[in-house]
């Protein structure tokens, strides 16, 4: 038997070069407070299988795990039944080149919330176009 009867739905991939060090960005994406500041409320700690939650608003805590920790330049972590959630940062020349990868989308499947992915993977495209707009202009500032 195999589960090639699940259509996958291609990753989010978000890339952009910012105007500020890999080390600030680095801060920016791999602590509570970063985080905070262009995505969500969150209990993120920075080690490899920590639990923690992301304060999703109306949809309350997402459950997620850190899964890679490679400081600087990548850290993944598990969100909510799903998806992973990946960054990978890159220097340079004093910029850091920075990419956001979302992925674990499944045609047929529905979230916790009962919405198909394809049209949540549609709704989290523009919404992250909008994020790392915002995280951008929080690591320039």
């Amino acid at each position: 038997m195999s589960n090639n009867n699940q259509p996958t739905l291609p990753d989010i991939r978000k890339t952009l070069v910012l105007n500020a060090s890999i080390q600030k960005v680095w801060n920016a994406v791999a602590t509570s407070e970063g985080i905070a500041a262009w995505f969500m409320p969150n209990d993120f700690q920075p080690e490899l299988g920590y639990e923690f939650h992301l304060n999703a608003g109306p949809f309350g805590n997402s459950p997620c795990k850190v899964t890679q920790l490679d400081p600087p330049n990548r850290m993944s972590f598990e969100w909510g039944r799903d998806w992973t959630l990946t960054f990978e940062l890159a220097e340079l020349e004093g910029k850091t080149e920075f990419t956001l990868i979302h992925g674990g989308w499944t045609a047929d499947m529905a979230t916790e919330f009962g919405e198909s992915h394809t049209v949540v993977r549609e709704r989290m495209d523009q919404g992250w176009s909008g994020l790392v707009q915002k995280l951008s202009a929080y690591v320039e500032a």
